[in-house]
């Protein structure tokens, strides 16, 4: 089995691949790879690692010489706008999670004090961006969108691998689109965001390619294992004690994932319960269950979580 991941050579890949990385190694997936190797072996399971910039990830898994792959959505979308040469032939991708990290938007940013206000304004105008296909079909629906219905005007979009932001101060681009994640970088060149291309993050994909025997199997364990860790970390273990009759109530605040687990104290009429609590809602829960006269509440970190 192969697994495509992202290398570490840019900026922001090398900060997806560290992330990935440690996901991997939660997931008891353990290799080791020398510093100029884009292939590693994984100790303990018939599988094989290989280094890929996100773009190429998409590709190499539709054509089905990769079984799973670890890449942005903003590489998928680039990869599936792209129109194929007649005959050419994919097997095709299909997403299995959102892995919850490498958030990002795909946007069409402008000078600031400029002319162009709208995405309309576009039209006809030279846009950069490392996100040429995605742009070229964003663009098509704006032509047609444009005042002069009679005649098609073509928007120039040109491919830039990097340092997109610095076209328009060059002097060679109208907009640009490209990723933001904080904004910082394209508020530091002048620019505004007018419109989102789309949003992105980072997804676990697989090839539509049918696999069989040992192989399917290994390909479903690893993806558990990964699903695991990431459910793992939307949730916290949430304990308390509560007396008996408040226990409906809390048992309403902290309904866990599919029940919570409830154990009789020593303490007549006091039960312990512990409940799975999105981590995102912990800080409220805690407050209802003060409210219900909850005590001892604890909210523990899970580590890993076998659906």
């Amino acid at each position: 089995m192969i697994f495509a991941v992202p290398k570490s050579e840019q900026f922001r890949e090398g900060r997806l691949y560290v992330t990935v990385v440690n996901l991997l190694k939660s997931a008891n997936i353990k290799f080791r790879r020398s510093d100029r190797s884009d292939i590693a072996h994984v100790v303990d399971l018939d599988l094989y690692l290989v280094f890929l910039n996100s773009s190429d990830i998409p590709l190499v898994v539709s054509e089905g010489s990769v079984d799973l792959g670890i890449t942005g959505r903003d590489c998928i979308l680039e990869f599936e706008a792209a129109e194929l040469p007649p005959g050419d032939q994919l097997k095709g991708i299909e997403e299995i999670l959102d892995l919850g990290f490498g958030q990002c938007s795909l946007q069409v940013q402008v000078p600031k004090s400029g002319k162009i206000q709208t995405p309309q304004d576009l039209v006809g105008r030279t846009v950069i961006t490392s996100f040429p296909n995605l742009t070229r079909a964003y663009m098509r629906k704006l032509e047609g969108k444009s005042a002069d219905k009679t005649n098609t005007i073509e928007t120039h979009v040109r491919y830039m691998a990097g340092s997109v932001e610095a076209s328009y101060a060059l002097g060679i681009s109208d907009a640009v689109v490209d990723l933001v994640e904080t904004g910082d970088t394209m508020v530091a060149a002048g620019l505004k965001a007018i419109d989102t291309v789309a949003k992105s993050s980072c997804i676990l994909i697989g090839s539509k390619r049918t696999s069989e025997g040992e192989r399917a199997e290994l390909i479903a364990k690893v993806i558990r294992r990964i699903e695991g860790i990431v459910a793992a970390q939307k949730f916290v273990l949430c304990q308390y004690n509560v007396h008996r009759s408040q226990l409906e109530q809390a048992t309403k605040i902290t309904p866990g994932k599919r029940a919570p687990t409830i154990t009789s104290l020593v303490e007549d009429q006091w039960v312990g319960v512990s409940s799975m609590v999105e981590k995102s809602l912990i800080a409220d829960k805690m407050e209802q269950l003060k409210e219900i006269k909850a005590q001892d509440i604890l909210v523990l970190k899970i580590e890993n979580y076998s659906m």
